[in-house]
């Protein structure tokens, strides 16, 4: 791991980008995280894939690092800063078209985000190699975001204690598949009104989670609507299970 720059943060964060081979990323660590007293650490990824720079994001971000976690984020590959192939050029084409004439984009979504979380998943593990060699950041490992990733890695690493999925972004079959894998202690976001993503759907996805304790927050409002209030929630489930 290769930090690039960092800055001390109004809030006492400390923000540093770093590379790690070819994955971008950025780390968000508190000012009481030191190797004496190593933070727990929160993995954070957008929706889809979107970039680590997303506002969003990072408003999250610093927000729990501020209450004492280290917060990770990486640009998943053809996400952010990191070159498209061509078949992720014609999927977003092939997309942005059947939007804009109001047809049906489950198949386009499924072709698209299954090969994302596919290719994200085993940088995310390196990632998390790494960041937990790092002396001023322990375990116990939390998952914020994006749902279809969060799925797969909740089944395939043990190091992950608690997940923390936001409903709007689509998941692929073979991820609704293994929710029933999921065992941690599970935080599920849904906007009620979403208008990407039917709500039946979402509550379909709840159900099927494996884990005997898991929370439903619905929230009226759009995609984009969740309440801030829903950071202050997630806080207080991380601190519950990763404290």
């Amino acid at each position: 791991m290769h930090f690039t720059s960092e800055q001390r943060l109004d809030d006492g964060v400390l923000e540093r980008e770093f590379t790690l081979g070819e994955i971008p990323g950025t780390l968000w660590t508190p000012e009481s995280a030191a190797p004496a007293a190593p933070a727990p650490l929160i993995l954070m990824a957008h929706n889809n894939g979107l970039p680590k720079a997303e506002p969003r994001l990072v408003a999250r971000a610093r927000h729990t690092a501020a209450r004492g976690y280290a917060v990770a984020t990486i640009d998943a590959a053809g996400c952010g800063g990191r070159p498209r192939s061509a078949a992720d050029e014609q999927a977003r084409a092939d997309l942005r078209r059947a939007m804009q004439a109001g047809e049906p984009v489950d198949e386009i979504f499924e072709s698209f985000i299954g090969p994302l979380v596919e290719k994200a998943v085993p940088e995310w593990r390196t990632t998390l190699d790494t960041l937990l060699a790092l002396p001023e950041i322990g375990g116990p490992v939390g998952y914020s975001g994006w749902t279809a990733l969060g799925i797969r890695l909740a089944v395939v690493e043990p190091r992950i204690a608690a997940v923390g999925f936001f409903a709007g972004g689509f998941v692929p079959s073979a991820q609704r598949e293994e929710a029933r894998q999921v065992t941690v202690p599970l935080l599920f976001l849904l906007q009620w009104d979403d208008e990407g993503n039917p709500r039946q759907r979402a509550l379909d996805l709840f159900d099927a989670f494996g884990t005997k304790e898991k929370t439903l927050h619905a929230n009226l409002g759009g995609h984009t609507g969740t309440p801030w209030f829903e950071v202050e929630d997630g806080g207080r489930f991380f601190d519950r299970h990763l404290k």
